[in-house]
């Protein structure tokens, strides 16, 4: 009932569209099947992040006007990109009592929250990004572009999940939030290297800028100008997810060693 209420209040509020909806609450039954704590990250999670995507959020729009597509409800892609590792991870660490795969659910989540405390935050206060690859100045919202602001964002979103969600598992809570807290930021930062390698990217021969809009601010049709035609934003997060999976397992894995 809790996920078809938060779910149900996040598209009268325009935070979800209609397929994001069905997607958030099929992600939140199997979440509360793994377990209630597991739910109660996944809540914590998606609140906090809808809380700072609608802060000061006409000024975000206005900074990226010319780069990002001018949507605030997000699709079932995008849910699921977002959260879609965890659940899968969640429920499989509770079927198979397997502790490394709690440790990849929750590297999941703190990667995605991560991702989005960067980008919110760094859009805000972090002043004119920088590609994290050549350190040459993007427009905000420019996927690889980072800045000082982003990176203390990315590490408070990583901390935050990993800290709430390492009481998702009986034992050796400690070192599965810092092992959560590891992959969380390392996540962060494989999304930012990816989006600015090989993520498309288009460009408007009208304003000669670069853009992720398929229709620049300009009412021009951009052109797929770098990177892999078909490797979207939402493809992207989710590498940057299943990364942070996979960076958590490594840490946790070499802290019991340690």
């Amino acid at each position: 009932m809790a996920a078809g209420a938060i779910t149900a209040g996040a598209r009268k509020t325009r935070t979800l569209s209609e397929s994001g909806q069905w997607a958030a609450f099929g992600c939140g039954i199997l979440a509360t099947a793994a377990g209630w704590w597991w739910a109660a990250t996944l809540i914590a999670f998606f609140v906090s992040s809808s809380l700072l995507t609608r802060w000061r959020q006409p000024e975000k729009m206005a900074k990226t006007e010319g780069t990002l597509p001018r949507t605030t409800d997000r699709n079932a892609r995008q849910v699921l990109a977002n959260g879609g590792f965890f659940v899968l991870f969640a429920s499989a660490s509770t079927s198979l009592r397997s502790e490394l795969l709690a440790f990849a659910a929750l590297g999941a989540l703190a990667a995605a929250s991560s991702d989005t405390w960067s980008t919110e935050i760094g859009t805000l206060f972090g002043g004119t990004p920088r590609m994290i690859t050549t350190r040459a100045e993007v427009e905000p919202g420019m996927s690889g572009g980072v800045s000082l602001a982003g990176f203390g964002a990315a590490a408070a979103g990583a901390v935050f999940i990993a800290l709430l969600g390492s009481l998702s598992v009986p034992q050796h809570h400690t070192r599965l939030a810092i092992a959560a807290a590891i992959g969380g930021f390392g996540g962060g930062l494989a999304d930012s290297l990816i989006g600015a390698t090989v993520q498309s990217r288009r460009f408007c021969d009208r304003c000669r800028h670069w853009t992720e809009r398929r229709v620049h601010a300009c009412g021009f049709r951009t052109r797929h100008a770098r990177g892999i035609n078909w490797l979207s934003n939402d493809l992207v997060n989710a590498c940057g997810t299943f990364t942070g999976a996979v960076i958590a397992v490594v840490a946790g894995w070499v802290l019991a060693r340690g």
